[in-house]
């Protein structure tokens, strides 16, 4: 993959560092072994690290805005079509990328949670100064070539916690955005957003 050259944040601009002396922890795949809704929530205020340069040197950005889709009951939730070749990974073990293409040009991150045969996996819809999941998958040159791929160093995609604690009051639950056709579950509060004077994302 080529690195990207347009501007933006400078590595680890965009994450608060919390306690500086604390190390960075990359998230192992028990952090997503979890439900959907504890694992959307818990990643606000995580860092998603992409490997850039030819892996020489990474670009990180605060997760701000994360989606749950807790399982084939929920009609907003892919998998609640079937196994099919492109939800497969969503029946894997948890802790692996599920990127998929909408409208022809956009690629979607989600990582797979819970445990195996349970398809249920968070979009994340925002990092750093990128406020869309479109925008964020662009910056990141990040496409179908991560789809099935473990969240980890090995993949160049990963998710670190680096000591920052988003503040409960800044989290904001809201429905998730473009799933007015799950009917019921269109109104469920499974989006999490960090509004912050920086970043003020107040829900539409």
């Amino acid at each position: 993959m080529t690195s990207r050259k347009a501007a933006g944040p400078a590595p680890l601009a965009t994450v608060p560092r919390g306690d500086e002396s604390r190390q960075r922890h990359i998230l192992a795949a028990e952090f997503f072994a979890r439900p959907a809704l504890v694992v959307a929530r818990e990643l606000i205020g995580k860092s998603l690290v992409r490997r850039v340069g030819g892996g020489d040197g990474e670009l990180a950005a605060l997760i701000i805005e994360t989606e749950a889709y807790v399982g084939p009951h929920d009609l907003a939730c892919h998998a609640s079509k079937g196994r099919t070749a492109r939800t497969q990974v969503m029946f894997g073990p948890a802790g692996f990328w599920y990127v998929y293409l909408i409208y022809g040009i956009h690629w979607m991150l989600n990582v797979v949670t819970d445990t195996q045969d349970f398809p249920s996996a968070v979009l994340i819809r925002g990092v750093g100064n990128w406020d869309g999941p479109g925008k964020l998958t662009k910056a990141l040159t990040i496409d179908k070539r991560l789809n099935g791929q473990p969240a980890s160093p090995t993949s160049g995609l990963w998710i670190e916690d680096r000591g920052y604690r988003a503040p409960r009051r800044l989290v904001q639950r809201t429905p998730r955005i473009g799933v007015d056709y799950s009917g019921d579950w269109a109104a469920k509060p499974y989006r999490f957003v960090l509004a912050t004077e920086a970043n003020r994302r107040i829900a539409k």
